[in-house]
C-alpha cells in the first residue's frame, strides 16, 4: 500500500488577489515603489490597467524559477525558440 495521495498535488502557484495591498505586497525593492508610484498618480480611469500590468509582473516574479530563467537569458544561456515553445505549450494543452 503506498502513502502517496491518490491525485498529485495541484502545483498550480495560487494567485495574488487583484488588490492594490496584495499587488504592491508581493512585489519587491524598486518594484514595489514604482508600482505604488504609478497607482498613486493614476487617473482613476487608469487605475485598473495599472494594476492589470503590475499584477502580471507580480505573477511573473513569483513563478519557480523565475530568478534563474531571468539569469539564463542575460547571460544567453539555455535559450528557447519561439517555435520551441509554442510546441512545448501545445503538448501541454494536449496532455
Amino acid at each position: 500500500m503506498s502513502a502517496q495521495p491518490e491525485h498529485p498535488a495541484d502545483s498550480r502557484m495560487p494567485a495574488i488577489p487583484h488588490t492594490i495591498n496584495a499587488i504592491g505586497d508581493a512585489l519587491i525593492g524598486e518594484k514595489r515603489a514604482l508600482f505604488y508610484g504609478e497607482v498613486l498618480a493614476a487617473d482613476a480611469s487608469d487605475v485598473p490597467s495599472v494594476m492589470r500590468r503590475w499584477w502580471a509582473a507580480a505573477m511573473l516574479d513569483r513563478a519557480r524559477g523565475a530568478e534563474t530563467s531571468r539569469a539564463n537569458a542575460a547571460a544567453g544561456r539555455n535559450l528557447v525558440s519561439v517555435e520551441d515553445l509554442a510546441a512545448r505549450l501545445e503538448e501541454r494543452a494536449a496532455g
